[in-house]
């Protein structure tokens, strides 16, 4: 009968599946799987995990009858479809017996026996935080400036709460794109390095958003930057950009830590750094590069923040309850809405609102530009039940006006009917600046205007300034023969100009000596350095 001790497991677990008869010291109940994830378990596969339907086994020992039982009816006052039998009475599934194979009978044995395959999870993260803790997959850093940044943070956990307070909004959609990537979840945490998960976020070198691109990689990521809005703070468009560019830098360098490096740093200089040490004949790790202390110390922020996320007490530390679960929800808009409007239609504060839409720049949103906001779960219904049943008019009350020809923000906000301090002030233009043509210029909408913003405008809508030229007036004699177009052509001037100045037509011609007004710019004084003095050469007296 020996030869029958191979297969004699396999005709095991094949016989306890048929009758559901225990087969071990103890059984596992599974009862709302399904037959394929019934056969991965026995397998040793892992089961996909789907959080709307989790499972949670119960064990109970394998020699009760009354345990099998008592597990089916505990099955039957879950939530799921309850079969029922031609009779008329529910008829549940019966417990899916899984086999625990038996203990080994030395150690040494023990010590042979093969490792299994991890089996995923079958229980739901409780929170956020747990899911993220679960997702790690980069390699931790331990060094002395780690342990600087744990003490740093440890000291301030009115400032770690702070931080995690406010990343509640966005935390949830940035974890869901890395799993949907497969990257590591400690990524989540890298807008606490860079901006403390404020969207608003500016740096001296003019980096913006929670993930901090500056203007010319935020446009090599298809992230739009125009008068209306800025794409590096928008939650949504910046994620995926601050991904793919990750992503990017893990396949160039092919390890995280560099990737990490690169993204603070940049791509080349990474890439010179190494080439430097390879020509020394170094290694070209991240602790073995010269770089800059900011740079130096970027890795390290992100592992203590980790550590931190990862035993909140150890650090003094406490986190708030983000439950895993979406925080906001897209809500598309077809027609123009000024922003405070839209807040009111979704009952939130106006300040949350700009919080899930932070890329917004002006007081309205254009369908052309933006047709999609954020708003909390709950309240994106909310928003749309209230939009139907609008009945107070138009949506917006802005619209743009493209400035025809160059002009004063005087005489501009004259031709949209509005006071000079309050067109400077939507619009953003400093004193001593001239409006150039082109520049798309918020103005108040008309009553009978019906028509929205257009896509052109309201994808790549610029306002361009110049200096303003103070004039001062002059008179000069005209010469024989001299017309408004000789001396505007003179003078640099435009031939409308000289014959407004004049109160003279644009074809007209002056009479010799004839005084003509003109407006220049003043001349600037030019200031020359005073020539220094040599300082006298000492020759050695003669002896």
């Amino acid at each position: 009968m020996n030869f029958l001790r191979p297969t004699l497991p396999l005709l095991v677990c094949l016989l306890s599946l048929l009758t559901g008869c225990a087969t071990g010291p103890t059984r596992t109940n599974y009862p709302e799987l399904s037959p394929e994830d019934q056969l991965l378990i026995l397998a040793g596969e892992p089961r996909r995990y789907n959080p709307a339907t989790p499972a949670t086994p119960t064990t109970a020992p394998a020699s009760s009858s009354k345990a099998s039982a008592a597990s089916a009816a505990s099955t039957a006052s879950a939530p799921h479809s309850s079969p029922v039998n031609p009779s008329g009475k529910t008829v549940w599934p019966r417990a899916v017996t899984v086999p625990i194979a038996p203990e080994a009978d030395t150690e040494a044995d023990n010590a042979q026996l093969p490792s299994s395959r991890p089996i995923a999870a079958l229980s739901p993260p409780k929170d956020l935080w747990e899911r993220i803790r679960r997702g790690y997959s980069m390699p931790d850093l331990d060094n002395d400036l780690v342990h600087d940044r744990e003490q740093w943070y440890s000291a301030r956990p009115d400032y770690i709460f702070r931080m995690t307070e406010r990343s509640k909004k966005y935390l949830f959609h940035i974890v869901e794109e890395l799993e949907l990537r497969g990257m590591p979840t400690e990524l989540a945490l890298l807008p606490f390095v860079e901006s403390a998960f404020n969207p608003q976020a500016v740096s001296g070198a003019k980096a913006a958003g929670m993930w901090q691109f500056m203007p010319a990689t935020g446009r090599n990521f298809e992230l739009k930057q125009n008068v209306f809005r800025d794409d590096r703070r928008d939650v949504l468009a910046s994620t995926r950009a601050a991904l793919d560019y990750l992503q990017r830098l893990k396949n160039q360098f092919g390890d995280w830590h560099l990737a990490l490096a690169a993204y603070n740093w940049g791509e080349g200089s990474v890439s010179r750094a190494i080439t430097r040490n390879q020509r020394s004949n170094f290694n070209t790790g991240y602790q073995d590069l010269n770089m800059p202390m900011e740079t130096r110390m970027y890795v390290p922020k992100l592992q203590a923040i980790k550590n931190i996320v990862s035993d909140p007490q150890r650090f003094n530390s406490t986190l708030p309850l983000i439950e895993n679960h979406p925080y906001f929800d897209t809500v598309t808009i077809s027609r123009d809405i000024d922003v405070a409007l839209a807040a009111r239609l979704a009952e939130i504060p106006l300040d949350d609102f700009r919080a899930l839409n932070p890329s917004l720049n002006k007081p309205v949103i254009m369908a052309a530009g933006t047709p999609q906001i954020l708003l909390p779960w709950d309240n994106a219904a909310v928003f749309q039940e209230n939009l139907e049943s609008y009945s107070g008019g138009r949506l917006a009350s802005w619209t743009v006006w493209v400035a025809p020809s160059t002009m004063r923000a005087s005489e501009a906000a004259s031709k949209a009917g509005m006071s000079e301090a309050e067109f400077r002030a939507v619009n953003n233009i400093p004193p001593r600046m001239l409006i150039r043509q082109g520049s798309a210029l918020l103005v108040p909408r008309a009553a009978h205007t019906v028509k929205d913003v257009a896509v052109q405008v309201a994808d790549n809508g610029q306002v361009s300034l110049a200096p303003e030229i103070v004039l001062h007036k002059i008179v000069v004699q005209a010469g024989k023969g001299a017309t408004v177009s000789s001396i505007a052509q003179k003078y640099k001037q435009s031939a409308a100009n000289v014959a407004k100045w004049n109160n003279v037509r644009i074809n007209a011609s002056f009479k010799p000596k004839q005084a003509v007004i003109l407006y220049v710019p003043q001349a600037k004084k030019i200031i020359r350095p005073k020539a220094r003095r040599a300082a006298p050469v000492q020759r050695n007296k003669k002896r």
